[in-house]
């Protein structure tokens, strides 16, 4: 190996199940982790945890999503307060996921987003999910700043929007603006 390909060599980044098992280390929790067996999928195994360390963990893992379900928490009851309807929404993978909602719903969301001008909006009208899925993509990043959440329709279920996932900080730029 020459001077330069030592200097430009990255270290392979630790396995999974060494990543894990440092991090349940450093946290106090004793736990043995293995490494996935061929036949395993892939899949690291943890051993049982006493209640202890159990309880700890759970802590460890609400902290470090905290943000998440605290804009998450909040979103949805502004959007409870405005009616619109998010039941999917959900914390996963520390991303806040919108989930599906109903077309209506998706064109009050963009209005509150003020891409759609009031005048344009005639009563008894029901808007077709193509025109809200643009509505949203002008207005989303609009409202925050830049950030996007993916829009998208499904043909099993043409009454809805499906809407993607947002991480915390998007999310409450969102919350910033239907709070106004």
């Amino acid at each position: 190996m020459t001077e330069i390909d030592a200097r430009t060599h990255t270290p392979a980044p630790p396995s999974p199940s060494a990543e894990l098992r440092a991090a349940l280390g450093e946290a106090g929790l004793s736990a043995r982790v293995t490494a996935p067996d061929a036949d395993a999928q892939n899949l690291v195994r943890i051993t049982l945890l006493n209640p202890t360390d159990a309880r700890q963990l759970a802590r460890l893992i609400r902290t470090g999503t905290k943000r998440s379900l605290k804009a998450a928490r909040t979103l949805r009851e502004i959007c409870e307060g405005y009616r619109i309807n998010l039941p999917g929404l959900r914390v996963e993978q520390g991303r806040i996921a919108l989930g599906p909602i109903r077309i209506d719903d998706a064109a009050r969301l963009a209005r509150l987003l003020d891409s759609v001008p009031q005048a344009t909006e005639q009563p008894g009208t029901t808007a077709d999910a193509a025109t809200v899925k643009a509505l949203l993509a002008h207005a989303f990043p609009q409202a925050t700043g830049g950030g996007t959440v993916p829009v998208s329709v499904r043909e099993s279920t043409p009454d809805l929007l499906h809407l993607g996932s947002i991480d915390a900080r998007t999310a409450r730029r969102l919350i910033r603006a239907l709070q106004f």
